[in-house]
């Protein structure tokens, strides 16, 4: 009770922003991994249906993923140093993902092409995102980060 009292953080609220941490710079990594992958590389581990799908990516979704997973990572960063601005990089980090996946599942049909796996984990990404902006609130509500 007193923690709530002298702003200090639960020891969740450390166990949170690692773990959220690490799964925003897993998201980074796929992302450099995914431009900086060659035609010839996708070949050797996708079809050739699922490679010119990935290389007709619009520069747009391209740059919302790239948005969605650096104001991520620059979010956990945040909200592991107990400052204010976490949560509107999770924010700005949630609406990249929902461009990004406008591209994906709206306009393209990833599912088509890929099957379900996508839209599983881009399901399992939205919800993380969701609940870092609704976590960060809480804890800004808390007075954990100011």
């Amino acid at each position: 009770m007193s923690d709530l009292l002298n702003g200090k953080p639960a020891m969740s609220f450390w166990v949170v922003g690692a773990a959220a941490l690490i799964w925003n710079l897993f998201g980074l990594v796929v992302y450099v991994m995914q431009v900086s992958a060659t035609p010839e590389e996708l070949a050797a581990a996708y079809s050739p249906e699922q490679v010119e799908f990935m290389l007709s990516t619009p520069k747009w979704a391209t740059s919302a993923f790239a948005i969605a997973v650096t104001t991520g990572v620059m979010g956990c960063f945040l909200l592991l140093l107990r400052k204010a601005w976490a949560l509107p990089m999770f924010v700005i980090s949630l609406v990249g993902v929902l461009i990004q996946n406008l591209n994906t599942f709206v306009l393209n049909d990833a599912i088509a092409v890929f099957g379900s796996t996508p839209a599983i984990i881009q399901s399992v990404i939205v919800v993380i995102a969701i609940a870092l902006v609704w976590y960060t609130r809480t804890a800004r509500s808390k007075g954990w980060i100011a």
